[in-house]
């Protein structure tokens, strides 16, 4: 089978959030059994990491579509990778969504119906003489016009979404319609049509023959007010006609302790002295005190939704108890601000560094007794998950992912509450088991020995790819 896999992010190119690490490594894991071929944006550490790179394509000016290549190439490890070559809409500074400043680019729309539009037809064959797909696998709202374009077009081939974060919708005025080439009757409740704007992703959860989102717990909450972010009724519908499946990220093999280069030294389970070489190593590391008292480690985004504030509301408490917090991350200003504040009140005691490095981040996981992540709502999260590997005891508030991956009282702590006092409950209780090092080491035995490998999560892929193809062949 011929999969076509469209993302706005890859781990080996271009991050932002967790969707590059999953795209990676989910692509990789079909790659055994499939022909997976990723389309991507042409941005330059996209055009620059390519190797064997040929022109598949020239596609004139078409509206507000600026002239551009399709341009075939491979990754290091010899994956098949196709981007647009538009240096028009890709060739900038900033991310892949805003300037350094920030602000959303102010053609994004453009930018990601291009991405869309091209995927679908190098689906239906009309770009690559020598390809096309059997099944086209979008990825959040940036490619989420994909089933769209196949139905505008008349093409029967069949599309799969899957919704990582339903809260990022790809909201724009109703004048992107033209701009993308989109038939005025699809302006429409049944159709791309948003509470008066265009939805991007409204239109892939619409037109697409399947839907699949990051955890079980998650594909149940997005049917709810609760969670659904305005969407909740035509998901409740997806789910009823059996055509909404919640699918539980994994996490690849260079997330194992015994072998990771950026530890030091790694370690296997049992091996608590190289846990705690790694303890004090982050602790000169930040400029922290060197302390008998357990770690609590934060590698996220600092915005609303990763509960940032009940962190920096507990901060206090958890150091007067004699832990210390390590953090890294970018994010709302005013939450860095409120972290930065927390330092400056124990600058031996709590750490902040406000930027992200992948080696840096796996020695916190490794180093810290407890991964704080009081998330608001988390469609899977990995950070639990890599925090587990490594021996670090995650606390979650109890939703989406975190639900399906921490087993409360044996391989972590979930509260039911989200307030700060939840989150200091589970803190409690975190504490209570640091001060019991037979219980410590027990559940960091189990949490290590998760299977939070590829191996499921790429199976219950294949059998979506399959009931997907079967339906619209017959």
């Amino acid at each position: 089978m011929r999969i076509l896999f469209a993302a706005s992010e890859f781990e080996d190119f271009v991050r932002v959030g967790g969707l590059a690490s999953v795209s990676a490594a989910l692509t990789r894991a079909l790659k055994l059994n499939y022909d997976v071929r990723v389309m991507l944006p042409g941005f330059r550490s996209v055009l620059n990491g390519l190797t064997s790179t040929s022109r598949v394509a020239h596609c004139k000016r078409e509206g507000h579509f600026p002239a551009h290549s399709i341009v075939q190439g491979r990754s290091a490890d010899g994956l098949s990778i196709y981007a647009i070559d538009c240096a028009e809409l890709y060739e900038r500074d900033g991310t892949p969504y805003s300037d350094a400043q920030g602000r959303d680019w102010h053609d994004n729309d453009v930018r990601f119906a291009l991405l869309a539009s091209a995927a679908a037809r190098l689906a239906a064959g009309q770009l690559d003489p020598n390809w096309r797909a059997d099944v086209v696998h979008a990825n959040d709202w940036q490619t989420a016009l994909i089933p769209a374009y196949l139905s505008w077009m008349g093409s029967n081939v069949p599309s799969l979404l899957t919704i990582h974060n339903l809260a990022y919708q790809g909201l724009f005025s109703p004048e992107t319609l033209q701009r993308i080439g989109a038939p005025d009757s699809a302006f429409q409740i049944d159709g791309v049509e948003f509470y008066g704007k265009v939805s991007f992703l409204k239109a892939g959860i619409y037109y697409a023959n399947h839907l699949t989102t990051v955890s079980k717990t998650y594909a149940n909450e997005i049917t709810t007010p609760e969670q659904g972010c305005g969407l909740e009724g035509l998901l409740a519908q997806r789910s009823r006609e059996g055509r909404l499946s919640g699918i539980l990220n994994g996490i690849d093999e260079s997330w194992d302790p015994r072998s990771c280069s950026a530890l030091v030294p790694p370690f296997a389970a049992g091996e608590w002295g190289g846990k705690q070489a790694n303890a004090d190593h982050v602790r000169r590391e930040f400029g922290l005190a060197l302390s008998k008292g357990p770690l609590f480690g934060l590698v996220a985004r600092l915005v609303h939704q990763k509960g940032i504030d009940l962190v920096a509301s507990a901060a206090d408490t958890i150091v007067e108890a004699g832990g210390q917090i390590v953090i890294t991350g970018r994010g709302e200003p005013h939450l860095e601000r409120a972290l930065e504040d927390a330092r400056r009140r124990h600058p031996e005691s709590i750490a902040v560094a406000l930027d992200f490095d992948d080696s840096q981040a796996r020695r916190i996981f490794a180093g810290s007794d407890f991964t704080l992540m009081p998330s608001r709502y988390e469609p899977c999260g990995l950070s639990q998950m890599y925090a587990q590997r490594f021996g670090s005891l995650p606390i979650g508030y109890r939703t989406g992912g975190l639900s399906d991956t921490i087993v409360d009282g044996k391989t972590g702590f979930l509260f039911k509450r989200c307030s700060a006092d939840g989150l200091l409950g589970a803190v409690c209780r975190a504490f209570a088991t640091f001060g019991a090092k037979s219980r410590l080491h027990s559940m960091r035995k189990l949490a290590m020995a998760q299977p939070f490998g590829w191996e499921e999560s790429a199976r219950a892929y294949r059998n979506v790819y399959g009931v997907v193809a079967r339906a619209v062949a017959s």
